[in-house]
């Protein structure tokens, strides 16, 4: 596979020509998904045993935002595909192996425990159905959360002691079901998916809170939420920097009735240097604080509370400073930013429905609040 810089800008060249084609059919332009998967950016954080990249957390981000101004749907389910992968680092090494060994594997899913699984002699018997299943349409391996339950609907536990694993099915097990009619993000596929009565091998899954790396990398002991939350917020930094780079493309122009090209006017000159700050700020203060948790990490230490709360606060505050960015450029552009041929709307839409996600999503503040006021704080997820 070719990963090289000029691979990554061929691919951005192409998701921005395909934006509109990908958003009409409702899931990545196949050239796109070809394109990724050739350039291995569907493998930054799968481990290099597997023939990962095993890139560091703060590179493969900075390739996120990079897409994501391209085509937030692509920089979306790459984000998605990677923070997947981080269980290459966490599944026992024989399904690791087999999910994550093929060159063009990709994976995708949802994380939360929406499923319910019965330990069987085989493995576990899954039925449930799971919500923004971003990119399963083009996944190798689809994965959801589950809840361990015995025969009568108890709490439970699997053999290896997890309650809440994440499980991986085969696409053949898994319905797509169509209720992606969303305002924004409509090339992720988001869609809900189901499976009944699946059967899933025994041992093929990961825990993703509390349990130790069966691969000791820098990416194992990365905090998998943490990253998660990282992600999110690179693509709406992508989204804002493309925002801002359309209120300057378009500045020439004479808007909403003005004798004045928008560059000539002072309130939007204003607009665009307050958007750039926010967007420079926001990724400042997530890369410092990823930044801490991986030089911790080379040292042999293993994230603290602190630390995953710092990345955690530092992924909600760039998320939000993004979204202040990118309306800043949008409604700086006026009447003409609405119109489906400016692709200002489309940024837009995308980045408050990006927003909407639950590692960033404006409610997470209270969380890291409360934890700084000293309160008792369930800081699993963080």
């Amino acid at each position: 596979m070719n990963n090289s810089h000029g691979a990554l800008a061929e691919v951005v060249n192409l998701a921005n020509q395909m934006a509109d084609a990908t958003e009409k059919a409702g899931c990545l332009h196949p050239g796109v998904v070809e394109a990724l998967t050739d350039a291995g950016l569907f493998r930054r954080w799968v481990a290099a045993e597997f023939d990962g990249a095993a890139l560091p957390v703060s590179d493969a981000l900075g390739e996120i935002e990079t897409l994501a101004a391209a085509d937030g749907t692509t920089g979306w389910c790459v984000m998605i595909a990677n923070t997947t992968a981080l269980t290459s680092h966490h599944l026992p090494h024989v399904f690791a192996e087999e999910i994550y060994g093929d060159p063009a594997g990709c994976t995708g899913g949802f994380g939360m425990p929406a499923g319910t699984g019965v330990m069987t002699p085989d493995g576990l018997k899954v039925s449930g159905r799971w919500s923004w299943g971003s990119g399963t349409d083009h996944c190798t391996w689809i994965g959801g959360g589950v809840r361990i339950v015995d025969a009568d609907g108890n709490p439970a536990r699997t053999d290896d002691g997890a309650t809440t694993p994440f499980v991986f099915f085969r696409p053949d097990q898994v319905s797509l079901l169509d209720t992606w009619q969303v305002s924004g993000m409509k090339g992720t596929a988001s869609t809900d998916y189901a499976v009944d009565e699946a059967i899933v091998d025994k041992g093929r899954w990961a825990q993703l809170i509390g349990a130790s790396p069966t691969i000791d990398s820098p990416l194992g002991r990365f905090p998998f939420f943490a990253a998660l939350g990282a992600g999110v917020a690179a693509c709406l930094l992508g989204l804002a920097e493309r925002a801002a780079a359309e209120l300057a493309a378009q500045g020439g122009h004479k808007f909403s009735g003005s004798s004045k090209a928008l560059a000539e006017r002072a309130p939007i000159q204003s607009d665009l240097a307050k958007a750039q700050v926010a967007i420079a700020q926001g990724r400042a203060h997530l890369l410092a604080t990823v930044g801490d948790i991986e030089a911790s990490i080379a040292a042999g230490d293993d994230a603290t509370d602190e630390q995953r709360v710092a990345v955690r606060l530092a992924a909600s505050g760039a998320a939000e400073r993004a979204v202040e960015a990118v309306d800043l450029c949008y409604h700086a552009v006026g009447g003409a930013a609405i119109y489906d041929g400016n692709p200002l709307q489309r940024v837009f839409r995308d980045a408050h429905v990006a927003m909407s996600h639950g590692m960033i999503a404006p409610r997470t503040f209270e969380a890291f609040g409360r934890y700084r006021f000293g309160l008792p704080t369930n800081t699993q997820q963080f």
